[in-house]
């Protein structure tokens, strides 16, 4: 049995688990200039960005709210892959390709070629001799002919993304349970914007900026000026939290605070589902909201009397001194 017992804030595994991300995509940015031409367009330092690294990062309108978000990493000297949603991956590259100009870079739909699986492996267990993964979050490793990509932790699991040639054989017994790796996913707090939410939010609405999404410090991309004025003027109104409830949530829906029931309080970020062993199943939501409303330690899914939606703690810290 894959599924151990289960607490609030953890997932015990008794196996691996590798699962084929069919819902993730890569879009590969090759050419001298490829590192240059991301910096001015990403939330995130790329200039920087060396073989064995790998950073999230967001992709703005000119308005600061998110089109896309990434998991990048150097592939080669002069390649980066950026892993995102699959059904908003056709329209970010469209957008992308539109600012390369004469920038040496050139971008490609490179999903047909790199395949990428969610591992989740049990506590810290870092691999074995033969197929070790980074030690630490947001480095790489290579792997079994492929590139292993240490994600944040969730749930006392290990999360790792492998990005190999379509045709390669994972070291870990693959299995059907993308529940597992979907509810990781939630758990571990980071967001990940699909097509049902973009343009919703400013990256500080999703944490992005406190997951390690967004560099302060580079240069100017699409919507910088809004992104850094969140920021600095200390008002921030909205913000993800954590929720678990008795019902399916997707991204984009709406939710509702008791305090305010006759308008929409916030939307969903990243929903799962996890049954049960014995039966059931628990539900999972990463949810935006406004901070105001969130003392009561509940929400609503979907309408003002809809199915409750409790909340939890995230893995990290939010800064209380912000509204």
């Amino acid at each position: 049995m894959i599924i151990g017992a289960m607490s609030t804030n953890e997932l015990a595994l008794g196996a691996p688990v590798a699962v084929r991300l069919s819902h993730w995509g890569v879009i590969r940015a090759k050419g001298e200039d490829a590192a240059s031409f991301l910096n001015g367009q990403l939330t995130q330092e790329a200039l920087k960005l060396d073989l064995g690294q790998a950073r999230l990062a967001g992709y703005c309108s000119p308005k600061g709210r998110l089109l896309a978000s990434f998991v990048m990493w150097r592939s080669a000297p002069d390649e980066i892959a950026l892993a995102c949603s699959a059904d908003l991956l056709a329209t970010t590259l469209k957008r992308l390709s539109m600012f390369v100009m004469r920038a040496k870079c050139k971008l490609s739909d490179a999903s047909a070629e790199i395949a990428l699986w969610g591992v989740a492996l049990p506590g810290l267990l870092h691999g074995d001799a033969a197929h070790p993964v980074p030690a630490s979050p947001y480095a790489t490793s290579p792997v079994a002919g492929g590139t292993a990509i240490r994600l944040a932790d969730a749930a006392g699991a290990t999360r790792v993304l492998w990005a190999a040639p379509a045709d390669a054989t994972p070291p870990w017994d693959t299995t059907s349970q993308a529940d597992v790796w979907d509810w990781l996913e939630v758990q571990s707090g980071v967001p990940r914007i699909v097509a049902g939410t973009a343009e919703a939010f400013v990256p500080q609405m999703v944490n992005l900026e406190l997951v390690g999404g967004v560099n302060f410090q580079k240069g100017c991309y699409p919507g910088q000026e809004i992104v850094a004025r969140s920021q600095y003027r200390g008002t921030l109104k909205r913000r993800m939290v954590l929720a678990e409830g008795d019902a399916d949530a997707v991204p984009g829906a709406e939710v509702f605070a008791a305090a305010d029931p006759g308008q929409p309080a916030g939307q969903v970020v990243l929903a799962a589902r996890l049954p049960h062993p014995e039966g059931g199943a628990r539900h999972a939501a990463l949810v935006e909201v406004k901070r105001a409303l969130t003392d009561a330690g509940e929400l609503r899914l979907g309408t003002a009397d809809g199915p409750l939606l409790r909340l939890r703690e995230l893995p990290y810290a939010i800064p209380a001194d912000e509204s």
